[in-house]
């Protein structure tokens, strides 16, 4: 069955809150909320269609966007491919030239309202943010390794999963019990590698598995308020995440990388591939910075992944 390819758009205004429209009763999936945008017309690429549906039904003009996530999804009578674009900039004031409901809401409100099923993966990347900092080992000057982390938070980290593999347990969670509220005050989540008690007891935003963890997980770990993120390096343990239902996945390598000279890079096409076959938002990570940010959005990457690129200044 060929999907009906469709177009859609989170458009983030400058408070950063997201629009949101209401699908008129009489339509497919009628009263629910949904991002706006519509189908691809014959000769249209996404882009193209978003910019046209943006007009016609909010009459505002895209200025700046980016591919955000695409999702296949079946429904019982029809198969979409739901094209996703993060809209950061346009002119003109959102109005609903359809007639349907507008309502402008903080990424925290958005599980407040009733989308279509096919919804959802966006849901999980209207909420996450462009990179993803692991945190090194920390050594034995913990002062430092908190001064450097406050340093990363004051540029802009938002999710990071601590990292301490050196550490013994009840170090790791001395270690966690300041670095979760130090984070919570720049509005960042910490997504813990240590047991799910530790999460729920520090109050933690989720867990983060590794490849090993995610193998030999029988269920999910935590309740669905909680941010489950899991390593994968191929398509199997892809599947394995979205039956474990996580909330995101880091995919890796895509680059040769020092601390792993012996592993073949998936290179950005492979990554791709693997990527579009999930219906997760995707880190790429492997000898990743910054500088990579638009080339992962053009290969289907929610963002980046990284130690070394978002630790050092």
């Amino acid at each position: 069955m060929t999907p009906l390819a469709v177009a859609a758009a989170v458009i983030v205004g400058p408070d950063g809150r997201i629009l949101i429209s209401r699908r008129h009763d009489h339509l497919h999936q009628g009263g629910l909320w949904e991002f706006p945008g519509g189908k691809q017309e014959p000769g249209e690429d996404a882009r193209q269609a978003l910019r046209r549906e943006l007009h016609e039904e909010l009459g505002i003009e895209v200025l700046q966007a980016r591919p955000l996530i695409r999702v296949l999804h079946d429904y019982d009578d029809h198969r979409v491919l739901l094209d996703v674009w993060r809209v950061e900039a346009f002119s003109g004031t959102p109005q609903g030239r359809e007639g349907q409901p507008l309502v402008w809401v903080t990424p925290e409100e958005l599980g407040q309202y009733d989308f279509p099923a096919a919804n959802r993966p966006i849901l999980r990347a209207a909420r996450l943010p462009d990179r993803y900092l692991i945190t090194p080992e920390p050594g034995p000057d913990l002062d430092a390794f908190l001064g450097q982390l406050e340093a990363a938070l004051a540029r802009g980290i938002r999710l990071l999963q601590l990292r301490a593999k050196a550490l013994s347990p009840d170090a790791y969670a001395r270690l966690a019990a300041r670095v979760v509220p130090l984070a919570r005050v720049q509005g960042a989540r910490v997504l813990l590698s240590g047991p799910a008690e530790l999460v729920r007891e520090l109050g933690a935003a989720g867990l983060h598995l590794s490849s090993a963890a995610l193998r030999t997980c029988q269920g999910r770990p935590l309740p669905e308020e909680y941010w489950l993120c899991a390593s994968c390096h191929d398509g199997a343990e892809l599947a394995r995440a979205v039956r474990l239902g996580a909330d995101c996945v880091l995919l890796s390598p895509v680059q040769a990388t020092a601390s792993h000279p012996g592993v073949t890079p998936l290179g950005w096409s492979a990554f791709q591939a693997l990527s579009d076959s999930c219906p997760l938002p995707v880190y790429a990570l492997g000898g990743l910075g910054p500088a990579d940010l638009a080339t992962a959005w053009q290969h289907g990457a929610q963002g980046i992944a990284a130690i070394r690129g978002l630790w050092e200044a």
